[in-house]
């Protein structure tokens, strides 16, 4: 599973011209599903998500989780997070997962990240083509990749 993080001051996402997500401070989550990913890499990245310290604190030092400042959450599914360029200028997806598995991971991941952070989330439509605007707060922008944990 890939995630890309972005603190952001604010952040909506609208199908159809119609808002169906929107926050002030927090997290812009992209999740990408690959057919491998398990309730494990789930596990790890949402702990991780809800406790990475990335928000300043009084001394403007990024000190506290989303969790500590209060934040809010938007969680929209990615599927070209998985794009591999090797060959030739059109992306392949191939190893994205595709809808019937990805569908329940990506409900497995909403569910267990609202858990870990203890609050509602928000979020986009699986497979919606959804338009996401967001001020990056910073910017900071952090990816992050179940398979390879570092």
């Amino acid at each position: 599973m890939k995630i890309v993080i972005q603190r952001v001051a604010e952040a909506s996402v609208v199908i159809a011209k119609k808002t169906v997500a929107n926050i002030n401070k927090g997290l812009v989550i992209l999740v990408g599903i690959e057919a491998e990913d398990t309730s494990e890499d789930i596990q790890w990245l949402t702990s991780k998500i809800v406790n990475l310290r990335i928000f300043p604190d009084e001394n403007e030092v990024m000190n506290l989780s989303v969790k500590d400042m209060d934040g809010e959450i938007i969680v929209v599914s990615q599927f070209t997070l998985h794009a591999s360029t090797k060959k030739g200028n059109r992306p392949s997806y191939i190893k994205a997962a595709r809808p019937e598995i990805a569908i329940p991971l990506y409900t497995h991941f909403i569910d267990r990240l609202t858990l870990d952070f203890g609050k509602p989330i928000q979020t986009g439509h699986f497979g919606a083509d959804m338009k996401i605007s967001l001020i990056n707060d910073g910017p900071v922008t952090i990816i992050m990749d179940s398979k390879n944990k570092e």
